[in-house]
């Protein structure tokens, strides 16, 4: 199956303390069905000085659940549901909301 989210892509939080921020896919792992998105989900941590790495308190993306974001619609920026399409012989992702297609 494709999967409906994948890295790079542009998502919204709809649900939890980070719900309605926006951000873009850095990884996602499907065996956990969580994704990380830049700039939801921070959480600060204490690094120790090492001699290769610097110590002090550091921001860090943790995991999201899939179910708590969704991909924004290319056309007007609001949350949508993903379907898929046959273009040409391909399988595409497209906008529920309004029916553009995600994929390039």
């Amino acid at each position: 199956m494709a999967a409906k989210i994948r890295k790079g892509d542009k998502v919204v939080v709809i649900a939890g303390k980070d719900k309605g921020k926006t951000g873009e896919v850095i990884a996602v792992h499907p065996a956990d069905e969580r994704a990380v998105v830049r700039g939801v989900n921070v959480a600060r941590r204490h690094q120790r000085q090492t001699p290769s790495q610097e110590g002090g308190i550091i921001d860090r993306e943790l995991p999201i659940h899939l179910s708590n974001i969704a991909i924004q619609d290319p056309s007007d920026g609001k949350p949508t549901r993903v379907g898929f399409q046959i273009v040409d012989g391909r399988k595409v992702r497209v906008a529920k909301r309004s029916g553009e297609r995600i994929d390039g």
